[in-house]
């Protein structure tokens, strides 16, 4: 769950810094927030969840 909630958190960042960078208009932040909200509703979610858990073990592995 920490990792979900991690996950949302820096996208929610990323996507209010480009917003205000200017590098994203609002009307394509709310399309890109309404798809993650409903993506999460899909059957995909679970696949999804587990592609993001997995690459996060990857890089948590990596000896830097």
């Amino acid at each position: 769950m920490e990792l979900n909630i991690s996950a949302v958190l820096l996208l929610g960042v990323v996507l209010v810094v480009m917003t205000r960078g200017k590098s994203l208009k609002a009307g394509p932040a709310v399309a890109a927030v309404l798809f993650g909200f409903f993506l999460a509703d899909t059957g995909a979610a679970p696949d999804i969840n587990r592609l993001v858990g997995s690459v996060a073990e990857m890089v948590g592995g990596v000896d830097f």
